[in-house]
């Protein structure tokens, strides 16, 4: 079991920046891949960025290619986006979720999720 808890979100202008924090808990979480995925309201879940177990590779969505970026401190358990450039199409709750296997877009490929963290972009 891997336990996350997402937090870092809140109200920004647009252009302005985020950095997201996702703590995880419980065992051998350098064994996961880690997601972040988001949903606006009346809007399915979307996948936002990939991040392999050792950090190596990355997978973006092309909506936040140049403006996000995500990372990882496995000795701290936790996964980062820092989102930058924020627009109001940004606005959503954001979801970390945790994968044995890395690649995937798709949110039930995903074994574990967090509560999600909203971030809120005004114009």
């Amino acid at each position: 079991q891997v336990q996350l808890v997402e937090s870092g979100g809140g109200l920004v202008q647009a252009g302005g920046s985020l950095r997201l924090s996702c703590a995880a808990s419980g065992r051998s979480f350098g064994s996961y891949a880690m997601g972040w995925f988001r949903q606006a309201p009346g809007k399915e879940r979307e996948f936002v960025v990939a991040i392999s177990q050792g950090g190596g590779r990355t997978n973006y969505a092309d909506a936040v290619k140049g403006r996000f970026t995500i990372s990882r401190d496995n000795a701290k358990n936790t996964v980062y986006l820092q989102m930058n450039s924020l627009k109001p199409e940004d606005t959503a709750v954001y979801f970390c979720a945790a994968d044995l296997w890395y690649g995937s877009r798709d949110a039930g490929e995903y074994d574990f999720w967090g509560q999600g963290t909203q971030v809120t972009v005004s114009s």
